[in-house]
């Protein structure tokens, strides 16, 4: 493909399989939907011996180049994550060899990114000193505490630092990818490759790996606590407080606390709030209703509220959110 910008996938055994195929399956959507209007993607596998790859899944891998013979001009190096099995438990791979390239190799590219724990690679590698930098939450602290010099932050979906991009867990390498289209072609471009890929439209970097939505909770033992969330669903714009949860399940106020923290892992103010942020976002994304209707509706009294509430659960606004995820 002339004029094709290359990326190039490092991959050793371990790789996880989703970091590479998410990322390459984006660029590969935007060099069919990109088609004449601009230089798409070619997108190449790279690793210490050209041949099969075993990834996480077991699933091979083929890998078109080694490190030692790469040539010619490479506009991206993505470098994946993977685990392995330590005594404390998991722990990132780090490949040696890998990073000498990376150490080694790097200047000569126009971007560096790193999917999931490849951040590790990176770090090692001395790419992220003195920047500020993402990862799994998994892996997060581990990075944080063998790389002191790197700002890390577990929260973000990926961080841009220059030409260097960090990324969090797994899918998030399509986030980085998406927002890498983004600003190389358009933020149109992006938005159609999110369309064909059935992906949730493009979400930005400083977004939460964490989802506002209640879903993620354990399902509560007891058949009251179940029924009783179910309801508070249906019913966001009405009291929900816990003095007046409490009277509707039939018990104290504290005997109540103590009952749902226990078995959901949250309170009962926090249940409600996650619920009401998920239901804002189904509205901003599915209909053109004004803000100040949506946080009515959610139960949120007003767009102050609403406000505060996103900034703190998405580290984004719900204008901001509309913008980018309206379907």
């Amino acid at each position: 493909m002339r004029g094709a910008r290359r990326i190039l996938i490092a991959v050793f055994d371990g790789v996880g399989m989703l970091d590479v195929t998410g990322p390459a399956e984006v660029f590969a959507a935007a060099s069919r939907l990109a088609g004449r209007r601009a230089h798409g993607y070619r997108v190449g596998l790279v690793a210490e011996q050209t041949g099969p790859i075993r990834t996480s899944t077991g699933i091979q891998l083929i890998a078109d180049e080694s490190w030692a013979t790469v040539t010619g001009a490479v506009d991206t190096v993505i470098v994946p994550g993977g685990l392995q099995h330590g005594l404390n438990g998991p722990r990132p791979v780090i490949d040696a060899n890998l990073v000498g390239w990376l150490a080694e190799s790097s200047p000569r590219w126009r971007r560096v990114a790193s999917v999931c724990s490849g951040a590790h690679m990176l770090a090692a590698a001395g790419l992220l000193d003195g920047r500020k930098a993402t990862t799994h939450w998994f892996t997060a602290p581990l990075l944080a505490q063998e790389h002191p010099e790197i700002e890390v932050d577990p929260d973000p979906i990926f961080v841009r630092e220059g030409r260097i991009w960090t990324s969090a867990g797994v899918s998030s390498g399509m986030d980085l990818a998406l927002a890498m289209v983004a600003d190389d072609h358009s933020e149109q471009l992006a938005r159609e490759v999110a369309r064909w890929l059935v992906m949730y439209l493009r979400r930005p970097g400083h977004q939460s790996q964490f989802s506002a939505a209640p879903a993620a909770t354990p399902q509560p033992r007891s058949r009251k606590i179940r029924d009783l969330q179910h309801w508070v669903v249906g019913n966001l714009a009405t009291d929900l407080s816990v003095p007046a949860l409490a009277r509707r399940a039939h018990m104290s106020e504290r005997h109540f606390a103590r009952v749902f923290a226990e078995q959901t892992a949250t309170t009962p103010a926090s249940f409600v709030e996650a619920s009401r942020t998920e239901a804002a976002r189904r509205l901003l994304e599915e209909t053109d209703a004004p803000i100040e209707v949506v946080a009515t509706r959610c139960g949120f009294g007003s767009a102050e509220t609403l406000y505060r509430t996103f900034r703190r659960r998405l580290g984004t606004t719900p204008n901001e959110y509309r913008h980018r995820f309206r379907l």
